[in-house]
């Protein structure tokens, strides 16, 4: 056995494992060696790169990754799948064994890792926790300067979309205080096994520096989670639970230079910070 998995040995690895792939873990696992080769290739990984992967199933990704990176750190919560991964990659790619390090662990509570520091993280994320899981990994590990994940196209879009955009939320800012993003690509349903009910897309993440501001991250981010949480409201209105009453965030938003009667899905990452700081000697 060599090389990228293919539908085949996906399903019999699956049989031998006695594995039924879940909605609840949002297991769709990716049975085509040319979607594998068209990720690692559109991800840009480099011969020296730590690349990270996160939920890596039964390895499909993975052995493209080892094709390419130094070395691979993959973190998987199921046990069965946790333990058969460095079999898999042993077997199919020569030399793996000494370049995969696999976490058996729940990567929205993993706040460190084996072996050398990750550069890179490439994924096929779940559609229920991959926005959770991107933010926890940008905050908790700085060394990840890029990244390419594959999601539900709804959450592609969500993760890219500018101000102003219909689909513009709490993603979309949150994300762009770590990262510029951007959409390179489109992956049909059945390119998985078990084949999802909708495409997934392809977002490229490149790190950058946030707003320069005195406000803390969380301090910006609860504006984010405020402005959004009724969406409709102005901005003076969404804002007055944090800032003590509608006067008071009219005050805070208009010191910030912005207009207080907008909504949140007018303002970019930096508006935000701007009235985070504003707001700090209120709260």
């Amino acid at each position: 056995m060599s090389g990228l998995l293919d539908a085949r040995t996906i399903r019999e690895l699956a049989a031998q494992l006695d594995l039924r792939p879940t909605k609840q873990r949002g297991q769709n696992f990716v049975i085509d060696a040319n979607t594998v080769r068209r990720i690692v290739a559109l991800a840009r990984v480099e011969p020296d790169d730590v690349a990270l992967e996160i939920g890596p199933g039964l390895g499909s990704l993975t052995l493209g990754l080892l094709e390419v990176a130094r070395h691979v750190t993959a973190v998987e919560i199921e046990d069965s799948l946790a333990a058969q991964l460095p079999i898999t990659a042993a077997a199919r790619v020569p030399g793996a064994a000494d370049r995969l390090s696999v976490v058996n662990a729940d990567a929205l509570r993993v706040n460190e890792l084996p072996g050398p520091a990750p550069t890179t993280v490439v994924a096929n994320l779940p559609y229920n926790v991959s926005v959770p899981v991107l933010l926890h990994l940008l905050a908790t590990f700085p060394s990840l300067q890029r990244g390419l994940v594959m999601v539900q196209l709804e959450v592609a879009d969500r993760l890219v979309a500018p101000p102003g955009s219909k689909v513009y939320g709490v993603p979309s800012v949150k994300m762009a205080w770590y990262c510029s993003a951007k959409r390179v690509g489109t992956v049909p349903p059945s390119v998985f096994w078990p084949a999802p009910n909708v495409d997934s897309g392809l977002v490229r993440l490149v790190r950058r520096d946030p707003p320069v501001t005195t406000a803390a991250r969380a301090e910006v981010f609860r504006v984010v989670d405020a402005a959004f949480a009724q969406r409709r409201k102005m901005l003076r209105a969404a804002l007055s639970g944090i800032a003590g009453s509608s006067a008071a965030a009219s005050e805070a938003i208009e010191a910030a230079g912005i207009d207080p009667t907008l909504r949140g899905e007018a303002l970019d990452v930096a508006d935000f910070a701007r009235i985070a700081e504003a707001l700090s000697p209120i709260a």
